[in-house]
């Protein structure tokens, strides 16, 4: 298990109710969670319902509302909500925000599902705890780190293994000359400030920088032997000693601070400063959604996300699921698109009209690779007029897509970006064009479609998004002739193997002697999870979600949603190993697999999977094509 997913499951071990599991379980839950970020003031979730998953806060503050606005609960870190948690008012007009910028890991309802009915005491806890916790848990205390790491990770380093020292304070009556000589005996940039009532624990007042001494001293007109309370920063945000070091990493992005005082339980513990977290830190994806959310520039978003090749590397010698890098390197994506956002409407001021970025493809389907192509789309509002609001949202356009493709996310070839007119269209627009790729199915229609069905609200005004996907939802539902069109496109990817079982290889140039793993393997299962999804009429994305309906509806035989879902977690993997090789050998990344470089188990193992493919796919054809 990888650190990250040791450091989840370390967190869960000591979180009721999944210390009741037992140790299997437990070890197998974190690769089940989907770790998301909520920018404030986004609705949670994006794309489904809010009964679709169970949603624990690990870092952040979230509101559960009616569909009138009236506030039913309001929730914090370690509190749960979704699925089997709350069934506060009316379940189906429930809606959660995010009052602060939001972590939450994500269970999918059908894997809650099958670990309660293996699980009486989880069962009866999620069956009697209706009503949405509003107490607070404690973060986890315990954690695994081996013993002969070198560099300990954020996401396994408690906040106290960073604290050197015990608390440099003085109290809120020392003069500012008795606080500096204090800082200057100990060399240390910041102190505590606290007060200390007779017979009970000191309590914090406050903090004091060094820049509060060079700036607020002079700028108050101070003297030496006013109080230090004249120039401390009063209840600053403060991290508990038990708490991780990434939590205390995206506490001091959010607040802008570089210096965060520690609190064991009520009681001083020391301080902590940026320093000390980017000297213990290694590449991790929390840590770097934390750094990307504190620049203000490109360039150091760029800096940012060349981090992601180490990362996969890293994720892929621990053993990390296909699934867990694919949401692991998603959620970069859409933290970059949100910062790019943020700061383009930083530069160009509040957009005119409501506005729905929307991502397409892969990211959409929380499935990236460390190395992938942007697709996008914006979605304006119906008051949009071209001749007022055109050149704002050109800008806005032009300045993420250029952002992403210098952070690595390379233009679409197909230029199905925002920056393209056509793809930066009011709603009414938008539901025109589907109506028509539905009704006539061309060739090309159909090529947009098996990408603009898979979409995903990332940033703005999520009702455009969700008013869109109910529109197109309604003209496919029963639509069999359309999905007769989509299912004939999508067979034409095909697995690279033989009448004989043997793979079917490009010939000559660059890649002679090799098979495209992604065209060829891992998209004629996203193709054939696609079409079964638009034939339910259901709202899920993301591929495995998509073969766990087909499983539920019984579109397809439990056997069968097994292996697909087993060929697309080893082909998935194949990919992966391979990317993990060529970074480490200083190459491009791409999706060309020579059978050579496989092992004979994983050749033979390869062919299964893709017999796999080629046969779901005749039983499609007979399904839904004619």
């Amino acid at each position: 298990m990888n650190t990250e997913l040791q450091e989840i499951r370390s967190f869960l071990a000591n979180k009721h109710p999944f210390d009741l599991l037992s140790e299997k379980t437990l070890s197998d839950l974190p690769e089940k969670l989907q770790i998301r970020y909520f920018h404030k003031g986004s609705e949670i979730p994006d794309t489904g319902t809010l009964f679709d998953h169970l949603y624990l806060i690990r870092t952040g503050e979230v509101e559960l509302k009616t569909a009138d606005g009236e506030l039913q609960a309001r929730l914090g870190e370690d509190d749960m909500f979704g699925y089997r948690s709350s069934h506060v008012g009316s379940r189906d007009k429930l809606k959660a925000f995010a009052m602060a910028d939001t972590l939450v890991y994500q269970l999918r309802a059908a894997d809650l599902y099958r670990i309660c009915d293996q699980n009486a005491q989880l069962n009866c806890f999620f069956d009697t705890s209706d009503e949405v916790q509003k107490g607070r848990q404690r973060e986890a205390t315990s954690l695994f780190v081996q013993s002969d790491q070198t560099q300990l990770n954020l996401m396994l380093t408690q906040v106290k293994e960073l604290l050197s020292r015990t608390p440099v304070k003085v109290p809120v009556t020392a003069t500012i000359q008795e606080t500096a000589q204090v800082m200057s005996q100990k060399r240390v940039s910041s102190i505590l400030i606290y007060h200390e009532p007779e017979r009970r624990e000191q309590k914090l007042m406050g903090i004091v920088t060094d820049r509060d001494l060079r700036n607020r001293v002079i700028a108050k007109g101070l003297a030496p032997n006013d109080r230090v309370s004249e120039i401390m920063t009063e209840n600053p945000a403060t991290i508990n000693s038990s708490d991780f070091a990434f939590k205390a990493q995206l506490q001091m992005a959010r607040y802008k601070v570089h210096h965060m005082p520690v609190m064991n339980n009520n009681r001083l513990a020391g301080m902590i400063t940026t320093t000390d977290l980017t000297r213990q830190h290694t590449c991790s994806t929390v840590y770097i959604i934390g750094d990307i959310y504190k620049h203000t520039d490109i360039d150091r978003i760029k800096q940012v996300t060349t981090k992601i090749p180490e990362l996969l590397v890293n994720l892929v010698a621990t053993g990390a699921t296909a699934m867990s890098v694919g949401h692991l390197i998603t959620s970069i994506t859409d933290a970059v698109t949100i910062r790019l956002l943020q700061l383009a409407e930083k530069r160009l001021g509040p957009a005119p009209v409501a506005y729905a970025w929307v991502a397409a493809g892969s990211q959409a389907r929380e499935e990236q690779i460390a190395k992938s192509d942007q697709d996008n789309i914006l979605i304006l509002a119906d008051d949009y007029i071209p001749e007022e609001h055109s050149k704002y949202f050109s800008l806005l356009a032009r300045h993420v897509c250029d952002g992403l493709n210098a952070c690595g996310y390379i233009y679409c070839p197909g230029d199905m970006m925002a920056t393209n007119y056509d793809w930066r269209q009011p709603l009414k627009v938008w539901k025109k064009n589907f109506n028509q790729w539905i009704d006539q199915p061309e060739p090309e229609a159909l090529m947009l479609t098996s990408v603009f069905f898979d979409l995903r609200c990332i940033y703005g005004n999520r009702s455009l998004f969700q008013d869109l996907r109910d529109h197109v939802m309604g003209k496919t539902r029963g639509n069999r002739i359309f999905l007769g069109h989509m299912t004939k496109n999508a067979l034409s990817r095909k697995p690279p193997l033989g009448f004989f079982r043997n793979f079917v290889l490009i010939k000559g140039g660059e890649h002679d002697h090799t098979f495209d793993i992604k065209l060829n393997g891992i998209v004629p299962i996203v193709d054939l999870a696609r079409i079964y999804a638009l034939a339910q009429c259901s709202s899920a994305i993301n591929t495995l979600d998509r073969l766990d309906l087909m499983e539920s509806s019984k579109a397809i035989s439990i056997d069968s949603a097994k292996e697909l879902r087993n060929a697309l977690e080893f082909i998935n993997h194949l990919r992966n190993q391979h990317q993990a090789r060529q970074v480490k050998a200083g190459k491009e990344m791409d999706n060309f697999v020579s059978p050579d470089n496989l092992s004979h188990i994983d050749r033979n193992r390869l062919k299964e999977a893709f017999l796999v493919i080629r046969n779901m796919q005749s039983v499609m054809k007979s399904r839904y094509h004619w």
